[in-house]
């Protein structure tokens, strides 16, 4: 993670957009619509608290910080997470994947955004492309460092 999370703005987004606990997608692409100049980002988010765990997540970047509209649903000190950014959108591009995942799938929810085919699958049920690939196992390897640590120290 190159990137430190806002905690404050964080927060006071999902205040603004009202966000909704396990809309991480929903949220993030609500609060792109809302915050002038962020990229909306997906990818997975590590846990650094027991039980360590990733999850595939939404956010977004702005000014060189990452901006989590899900902070206060993920129960977690910002210190305790970790991003893996997996694909990044500019709001263009986020509307127009949108709109396209509506008319193709009208029955579907239109998040998250896979991008381009042909998809590989991972995961327990997750898609996506090789830089999805990439960073799943950037936090895959996070969690098994974590456990790692832990263990070392009992």
């Amino acid at each position: 993670m190159d990137q430190l999370l806002d905690e404050a703005r964080s927060r006071q987004l999902a205040e603004q957009i009202k966000s909704r606990a396990r809309k991480p997608f929903e949220n993030a692409y609500q609060a792109a619509l809302a915050t002038a100049g962020a990229t909306y980002v997906q990818g997975f988010v590590v846990y650094a608290s027991k039980p360590y765990r990733l999850i595939e997540h939404a956010w977004l970047e702005l000014e060189g910080v990452i901006l989590d509209p899900n902070l206060p649903h993920l129960k977690k000190k910002a210190a305790d997470l970790s991003y893996f950014a997996a694909q990044k959108l500019t709001l263009k591009q986020l509307k127009a994947a949108v709109e396209e995942a509506k008319e193709d799938y009208p029955d579907d929810d239109p998040l998250p955004i896979y991008g381009a085919m042909p998809y590989e699958y991972y995961g327990d049920v997750m898609l996506g492309g090789k830089d999805y690939m990439q960073a799943y196992r950037a936090a895959e390897a996070k969690c098994q460092e974590l456990t790692r640590g832990i263990g070392d120290k009992n």
